[in-house]
């Protein structure tokens, strides 16, 4: 038995919306891929001033965390995530994952300096 019209035009119709779904899915994964470098250049920005700073604190003996600084940031960026549309949960979590890591950088930049001595 052959199979209907409305059956064939359905096959075609999904067909077609599967091919144009993995059109317009291959153009979101490029806009992420694009993104994502953005962030590894703009991460790569911010811990070379992050360095700069660390040599600073230890030139001048200051501590490697600063938690009045670090609590401004992420209250700051909290802020700037929700105006964002971002969950502020995530931008704190993200947050406190690059200072911990800012942090230890400057712990060793000070080891460094101290060695040096």
């Amino acid at each position: 038995m052959a199979p209907d019209r409305a059956e064939d035009d359905r096959g075609r119709h999904d067909r077609g919306d599967a091919a144009r779904a993995r059109e317009l899915l291959a153009q979101e994964r490029r806009s992420i891929d694009n993104i994502d470098a953005a962030l590894v250049h703009l991460l790569a920005e911010r811990f070379a001033h992050t360095q700069r700073v660390g040599v600073l604190k230890a030139t001048h003996g200051l501590p490697p965390a600063d938690p009045t600084r670090e609590q401004e940031q992420i209250e700051h960026l909290r802020s700037l995530a929700d105006t964002a549309g971002l969950d502020p949960v995530f931008a704190e979590a993200f947050m406190r994952f690059i200072v911990t890591e800012v942090i230890r950088h400057h712990e060793r930049i000070r080891e460094e300096g101290a060695a040096g001595s």
